[in-house]
């Protein structure tokens, strides 16, 4: 909302800074993270009061791992409530609301943390690791997909609102306007891909302390540079990028992102004192995703998000492997838990895997220039 002190130029003049993003993305940054500062212990308290604590598999099913994780039994879940608020108080403070992405993205967020809580809920209650079943989570997930393809195909006439599929390296769209090809399928299939894949994906990242939260401020923040880039004519005609107007407003989005995920690694850095369960996990991940497809760089997210993938792709390899030959590749999946078992400390596993994201950002943010 603040960006209508812009309007006020005429009669002060220093209040033109409210005109641009940047500055706008900056602010949203320290105010989600002040908010997850402020409130944090707020909401760990009441979580611990309603008893919303982190239930553990059991020895049979960790095995080895039972003795390091046993003990953050009864941790309190749902952490993610406080990202999301912060994400949302700080874009509704910052973000042009005329935009029709930042509504996109936002509602995404929200969508998809209420499955996660609901996820979570059914969890705590039965105090076991079985919440909402796979399948309706799948089908929840392309509801949404579909969602953003009519949107897309039916909402505002936006130049961000194309169904063009672009890929690194080349300057023009390899696919274009696929949402009109077999009445939309083929946007459907493609779009709830990436949303599916993105959102577990960071599911799956999310098993130790400062994991999940620390890769999702490095993917964040490589967006938020790839959507003021986009939105910058004169920079994506250097860089021989797709121009989308207005895309500007989602790096005050991925700005607030950042901001609120360094705020809950401030309680979730180890020893955690909360974890963001799937109401967090799945809503950051449907919100990247969000945020890749608005910007048109959704298979860049394959190298940006890579500490996300590895952990997806880790998952399908030995599931695959023990079906096909009955033999693991991996110790455990996902991998994070493979490192743990072979001897690597949890506080190593994690800090490695942030190294990791870290370069896989800045080879993403390369890859703009190598067309």
């Amino acid at each position: 909302m603040l960006y209508y002190l812009s309007l006020l130029t005429k009669e002060f003049g220093p209040l033109r800074v409210f005109e641009y993003s940047t500055f706008r993305g900056v602010a949203a940054a320290f105010t989600a993270f002040l908010l997850s500062v402020l409130f944090g212990k707020r909401v760990i308290r009441k979580l611990i009061s309603l008893k919303f604590g982190q239930p553990v598999r059991t020895r049979e099913e960790v095995n080895q791992l039972y003795e390091t994780h046993g003990r953050k039994k009864g941790t309190p879940t749902m952490g993610g409530v406080l990202i999301i608020g912060s994400v949302v108080a700080s874009a509704l403070l910052w973000a042009k609301p005329t935009n029709p992405p930042v509504w996109l993205a936002l509602f995404t967020l929200l969508y998809l943390g209420g499955l996660g809580f609901a996820d979570d809920y059914l969890k705590v209650t039965r105090k076991n690791s079985k919440g909402v079943s796979g399948r309706i989570k799948l089908v929840a997930q392309f509801v949404l997909a579909a969602i953003v393809v009519a949107v897309f195909l039916h909402g505002p006439r936006n130049a961000m609102f194309t169904t063009d599929v672009y890929v690194p390296f080349l300057k023009k769209a390899l696919l274009s306007n696929i949402g009109w090809y077999a009445f939309g399928s083929l946007a459907l299939v493609f779009y709830g891909f990436v949303i599916v894949g993105c959102s577990n994906a960071v599911n799956l990242t999310d098993g130790l302390d400062g994991l999940a939260a620390g890769c999702t401020v490095t993917v964040a923040s490589a967006y938020a540079v790839l959507a003021f880039a986009a939105s910058n004519n004169r920079i994506t005609e250097y860089l021989a990028i797709p121009f989308f107007p207005g895309s500007g407003e989602l790096t005050v989005l991925c700005s607030a992102m950042v901001g609120a995920g360094l705020g809950f690694l401030w309680f979730n850095a180890h020893p955690a004192q909360v974890f963001m369960g799937d109401t967090g996990s799945l809503a950051i991940g449907g919100f990247i995703a969000i945020i890749a497809i608005c910007c048109k760089q959704e298979l860049l997210l394959i190298l940006v998000g890579g500490v996300f993938v590895m952990e997806a792709v880790s998952v399908i390899i030995q599931v695959a492997s023990f079906k096909l030959t009955g033999k693991r590749v991996f110790a455990m999946s996902p991998l994070h838990h493979h490192f743990e078992l072979i001897g690597w400390k949890e506080t190593t596993v994690v800090v490695r895997f942030w190294i990791i994201s870290i370069i896989c950002a800045i080879l993403g943010l390369a890859t703009l220039k190598l067309r």
